[in-house]
């Protein structure tokens, strides 16, 4: 898709990152990829989609006034100036739809909703980025049908690489395979398994890797500021903005 055709048909890419287990980075790809797009000059938006216990707002450190519960509970007057007045705005330019400020509210969170937030959501941005849970909950198979580009995100422990073999699995079942991008994380952390077996291991080829800098992400973490905007010749932050490229070249 031409940039051009992009902008007739109003409608942006959705992105989905996901994961076999948790504590993978998805929110920490999900905000720095944000960041490398937006820098690229695409119209870039992330929705929180760990209903329960998202954290991309403290990642960006963010204050929202306002939430997915918000919209959903306008849902019925929901339009895509009302739903741009729940954004929250980073400094980055990124607009971002935290989660629901406590627990209880993910279950007023429906697919129908979900639909119509992502609808709108789309039509106001070049990219949409989901961070989701782990696993294949109700939510993710929503987003993972929906997306444009999944990112499968996996590291060197073997529980891990397990459990993305079996998702791939799923996803290859329902036809799915061409959308999917597997990204190994941490990937020159010091382990019994190397980068250089998780091809054999998944039986896949494409892979796209993120080597590990344990201080320079727990860092951005704590004061919630992505490391692509002040680490810009880290392989780190060079192994994002390859990512970014790869997703952007053919809009």
């Amino acid at each position: 898709m031409t940039k051009k055709q992009n902008i007739i048909t109003n409608r942006g890419k959705m992105i989905v990152i996901c994961s076999a287990k948790g504590g993978i980075g998805k929110t920490v790809l999900t905000a720095n990829l944000s960041v490398a797009l937006s820098k690229k000059k695409f119209k870039t938006s992330i929705l929180d989609s760990c209903f329960q216990f998202g954290n991309i707002h403290l990642v960006m450190d963010l204050k929202p006034m306002f939430t997915i519960k918000d919209a959903v509970e306008k849902i019925e007057d929901l339009d895509e100036n009302l739903l741009t007045s729940y954004l929250t705005r980073h400094e980055s330019g990124v607009s971002v739809l935290p989660s629901p400020p406590s627990p209880e509210y993910a279950d007023l969170i429906t697919l129908d909703a979900l639909d119509k937030v992502c609808t709108s959501l789309l039509n106001r941005c070049d990219y949409l980025l989901v961070d989701t849970n782990a696993g294949l909950p109700e939510h993710n198979l929503y987003f993972i049908e929906k997306a444009d580009t999944i990112i499968l995100m996996t590291d060197l422990e073997m529980t891990s690489l397990k459990n993305t073999k079996s998702i791939l699995s799923v996803l290859y079942a329902l036809d799915l395979d061409k959308k999917v991008k597997i990204v190994v994380n941490r990937s020159t952390m010091k382990s019994l398994l190397k980068a250089t077996d998780v091809p054999k291991i998944l039986e896949e080829e494409s892979l796209l890797y993120i080597p590990n800098h344990f201080e320079i992400v727990s860092k951005s973490i704590n004061i919630g500021m992505p490391f692509v905007m002040h680490y810009r010749r880290a392989e780190l932050t060079k192994s994002i903005f390859h990512i970014a490229n790869l997703l952007s070249k053919d809009l």
